[in-house]
């Protein structure tokens, strides 16, 4: 017995400097930076493949297509050289995001090593840096103040979460979901550190604000999310006494709630009328009984019922979809309130829709897209499979109805409900800002399947709904970490000392 209490007490000896000096949080971000390095910049490299979206902001960039068959590698083959325009660039911006201020980023610093061919590597490197610290965060946000064995825990799992290659793969891409999803774990993580009382308030509300507004402008479907934002995030007001730091955020939440305003605005309108078009003809057309007297309701000819589930790209159509009789026959007849209406008004329809939306919203992968380069010997469109059992379980397990879905958000709310309301019976404003940060991630994955389906119909719908299976993620991992050790949150927050 002796000598088995002295081998432990060694295992113990061994095992403390460990826990000492790399914390759970450390220990998720390394691993994920390890794999996440090895998936993107070892051979063969992983990637996207082009899905047609990337000229988009390609040229508006400085950058073009330098690859003499790069129509061949649409949707099948990842390329990760394109050209650096070397004089004057007379193309505008095509889309306003703040995608484009990475992308020049990444442009500046490639030219340190090559002025005439920008490799995209160069982006996916400094979103993996990015990516790393935003992983760290989180976990931290979570697992502060947690007993080590279980911080492990929730560590593993968040390796298993986060290095995944369906998410990853985007780094290496001009797709703008790599900074939705790494501006919505910042939003989330520095929310949920101000919840806890870890670092100072000043620096989480101001990473909150700057990832909120990266988010928000990211892409036009994501224009609801800096209201939903600046909506929910009120609470954060009351979470000090200080006038400075209540200023702070009030004007916060203001800009944010403005740039939701303006990235709506902005939408070009080349995509107001693609998206409008697939509104119609993939959606409200699509699963209406009679065609013809739906598009009367809308006060549009029942000739128009022909265009019915066709796509805004098909090469040979009966009418010019940029046309002016289109323009004025069709497009001017409805927009996103009436469709909304519509909806509204036609629950049997708006059902049918919401499950088509289900099917596509825990699919992190686009289905259509391949991930390795042509030169890799790969089939046409072959997706990796390293790393990628997080995605591969949940496309596999999870249900497909909207049903789900609402049952989902109702438990999560019921988890965190009675803890808000101890908060409030306590006055512990600190314990009162999580479930609305819950809230507002829940909000934010439901508003990408919303816009989507009444905005687009089910054009794309697999990388429309990226915010909410994003969402999903996040809340759910949450409440699993919480699962794990469920008197995390009722410990008491640090409370910083206000003069």
């Amino acid at each position: 017995m002796a000598d088995k209490a002295h081998g432990l007490n060694k295992l113990k000896y061994k095992i403390a400097p460990f826990s000492r000096y790399v914390s759970p949080s450390l220990f998720a971000a390394a691993l994920v930076l390890i794999i996440t390095v090895i998936a993107l910049f070892v051979p063969p490299y992983i990637g996207m493949a082009d899905n047609g979206d990337y000229f988009r902001v390609l040229y508006s960039n400085g950058l073009y297509f330098n690859t003499p068959d790069y129509d061949s590698l649409y949707l099948g083959y990842f390329n990760k050289g394109f050209g650096i325009f070397q004089y004057f660039n007379e193309n505008g911006a095509t889309l306003t995001s703040s995608q484009s201020l990475l992308i020049c980023l990444s442009v500046w610093i490639n030219q340190w090593f090559d002025k005439q061919v920008f490799d995209i590597r160069v982006q996916g490197a400094l979103l993996t840096v990015l990516y790393t610290f935003a992983v760290y965060l989180f976990v931290e946000a979570i697992t502060w103040r947690m007993k080590r064995k279980y911080g492990y825990i929730v560590a593993v799992l968040a390796v298993f979460l986060f290095a995944d290659t369906a998410y990853t793969a985007f780094f290496n891409s001009f797709f703008s979901e790599s900074m939705v999803w790494i501006m919505l774990i910042y939003l989330f993580a520095s929310g949920l550190l101000l919840f806890r009382g870890r670092y100072s308030d000043y620096a989480m509300m101001m990473i909150f604000l700057i990832s909120g507004l990266l988010l928000t402008t990211s892409k036009q479907q994501n224009a609801p999310v800096g209201i939903i934002i600046a909506v929910m995030g009120v609470i954060i007001i009351f979470v000090r006494r200080q006038r400075t730091f209540r200023a702070m955020v009030a004007s916060s939440l203001a800009l944010l709630m403005f740039a939701g305003i303006a990235t709506y605005v902005l939408i070009p309108k080349e995509f107001v009328n693609i998206n409008k078009y697939h509104a119609m003809t993939r959606g409200v057309l699509m699963q209406s009984e009679d065609p013809e007297a739906t598009l009367k309701s809308f006060g549009i000819d029942r000739q128009y019922a022909v265009l019915n589930e066709s796509i805004y790209y098909e090469p040979y159509t009966t009418v010019d979809v940029n046309s002016p009789i289109l323009e004025d026959n069709f497009y001017k007849h409805y927009g996103f309130v009436s469709i909304l209406a519509y909806y509204i008004s036609h629950p049997d329809q708006a059902g049918k829709m919401l499950d088509i939306a289900a099917k596509n919203a825990f699919t992190i992968r686009p289905p259509a897209m391949g991930n390795y380069e042509k030169a890799a010997g790969k089939p046409f469109g072959t997706q990796t499979k390293f790393f990628s059992g997080y995605s591969e379980l949940k496309r596999a397990l999870a249900p497909k109805t909207f049903g789900f879905i609402v049952i989902w958000m109702l438990v999560i709310t019921g988890i965190y409900t009675p803890q808000f309301i101890a908060a409030v019976k306590a006055r512990n404003v600190r314990g009162m800002v999580r479930l609305p940060l819950v809230l507002m991630l829940m909000f934010m994955g439901l508003s990408g399947i919303l816009v989507s389906i009444i905005g687009a119909g089910d054009a794309d719908l697999s990388k429309h709904e990226f915010l909410f299976t994003a969402a999903f993620d996040l809340v759910t991992f949450t409440a699993i970490a919480d699962a794990i050790c469920r008197n995390l949150w009722q410990n008491k927050p640090t409370v910083h000392h206000e003069p």
